[in-house]
């Protein structure tokens, strides 16, 4: 079964819901939810950025300029909302006249790059628009419904996460595509599926930096532990291995603070305990070896860990 059959199911459910505006709606931040309502409070800052937008670029048409930044920055505030520190949002300061056709980047990863489409009408009128420039440049894109007019005057916001999609699915058609709400997966599905993203890339690092340990090519081992850890930070194993890399290479404190690492992640991890344990008696710490293989042996009584003890 294709990954997006259960998403495409979950998003006629959707769809019917959104006709009655029975939506799934949760403030916290870094949640999924379907609505996210921006109050006055929220929505002044965007309404000052898209005026300082006007007096830097003096466009012919300042009206609409205003508009059109406006329902950008709503979009963006409900991915900001949902996905919190996950992702990263372009400084627009590093490009004149916008953001670089990407609106935010993933924070482990500023390579796979999002775009965010905002606009306001019917929902099962409209559609989003993405350019051939912003299909390459970007891994995903990300479609929010505003369901008020967007003026100066309007002061609260009712945005809904209408759904997303791969840009490698997109079919361009005269250099730009148009896609409606019923050709999206669901919206629940958009962490997941950047998280896959990054676990491909993760897991080729980690095969990598395996190989270099078998051939003790220590060095490029532990570049690439490092670069699996920027992607997964709760990647156990690649504390694990990274230690024993910098073991291997005589920095022995260094190890024990993966292993460390390790243990915070997964406290049932007894060869972790093990191995720390034979570091620190390396380094004469003696009552934290013991301590070490102490908890090795508790964990997994059946192993022979006692023999250094």
């Amino acid at each position: 079964m294709d990954w997006t059959t259960p998403l495409k199911a979950q998003q006629t459910d959707f769809i019917q819901r959104l006709k009655s505006a029975k939506l799934l709606h949760w403030d916290e931040k870094g949640q999924h939810s379907e609505l996210t309502v921006i109050s006055d409070e929220r929505s002044k800052p965007l309404r000052n950025f898209c005026w300082e937008m006007i007096r830097k670029y003096k466009p012919n048409d300042p009206q609409n300029y205003f508009i059109n930044n406006m329902k950008g920055k709503l979009g963006e505030e409900v991915v900001k909302s949902r996905l919190a520190d996950f992702v990263t949002e372009v400084d627009y300061e590093k490009h004149i006249g916008g953001d670089g056709k990407v609106d935010f980047t993933l924070t482990s990863d500023s390579s796979i790059g999002i775009q965010v489409k905002a606009r306001n009408g019917n929902f099962d009128k409209i559609q989003w628009s993405i350019s051939q420039e912003e299909i390459e440049k970007n891994s995903v894109l990300v479609c929010i419904l505003i369901q008020e007019e967007v003026s100066e005057a309007q002061a609260e916001y009712n945005l809904i996460l209408a759904g997303f999609l791969p840009t490698n699915m997109i079919t361009l058609s005269a250099g730009k595509a148009l896609v409606g709400i019923d050709e999206l997966p669901y919206s629940g599905g958009l962490r997941s599926y950047l998280e896959s993203l990054t676990s491909s890339e993760a897991d080729e690092y980690m095969r990598l930096g395996n190989e270099c340990l078998e051939k003790e090519d220590y060095h490029n081992a532990i570049t690439y532990y490092t670069q699996v850890l920027q992607l997964k930070p709760n990647n156990k194993d690649a504390y694990f291995y990274r230690g024993l890399a910098r073991y291997y290479l005589g920095d022995k404190q260094g190890a024990i603070e993966d292993w460390t690492q390790a243990i915070k992640i997964d406290p049932n991890l007894a060869l972790a305990y093990f191995i720390r344990g034979n570091a620190r008696d390396d380094l004469a710490d003696k009552q934290g070896a013991i301590e070490d293989y102490t908890q090795a042996i508790k964990i997994d009584p059946n192993k022979a860990f006692y023999i250094r003890r």
